[in-house]
């Protein structure tokens, strides 16, 4: 099992729905494997729109309902420092890599959250926004099963 330190960093477009879920399911199982000294974890979106908002309500019920505290979180958009900061940069969907590739120059640590997904139905978790509170529900499921799986190939190494 790996001791080394890791730094990831969720991201998504506006930083309320999928990525502070998924900032807080992975501290969760972080925690839960006895590792949260061994990782800095965050989670911020590719547009401005939210910034200094708390998650949406939705998400904060959620991940309530799943024993994990996310509602002191505030979305911030991704800093230049973030592509030195952290190890992973880890997006939501295609859209969202090609952001940060762009921002990034293409560096390596931007990865694909559901390239770790055991059950995959598409290459993006989708965005619940725009949707009703069911779908925080089936967002929940992608990240837990793909956060769980990321958690597992991070302490392999």
């Amino acid at each position: 099992m790996s001791k080394q330190h890791h730094a990831v960093l969720f991201v998504c477009l506006g930083n309320i729905c999928r990525s502070p879920l998924a900032e807080g399911i992975f501290r969760h199982l972080v925690d839960e494997a006895g590792m949260s000294g061994h990782f800095t974890i965050d989670s911020c979106g590719t547009g401005g729109y939210h910034i200094g908002d708390p998650p949406h309500r939705d998400s904060i019920r959620v991940a309530k309902e799943h024993g994990i505290t996310i509602k002191d979180q505030r979305a911030r958009q991704v800093q230049t420092e973030d592509f030195h900061e952290f190890d992973y940069l880890v997006a939501m969907d295609r859209q969202n890599k090609r952001d940060l590739q762009r921002y990034a120059k293409k560096r390596g640590n931007i990865l694909l959250l559901r390239d770790y997904d055991p059950d995959p139905d598409s290459l993006d978790v989708p965005d619940p926004y725009f949707g009703g509170p069911e779908g925080f529900y089936t967002v929940y499921d992608i990240l837990h099963r793909s956060c769980d799986a990321f958690l597992n190939t991070l302490l392999k190494k």
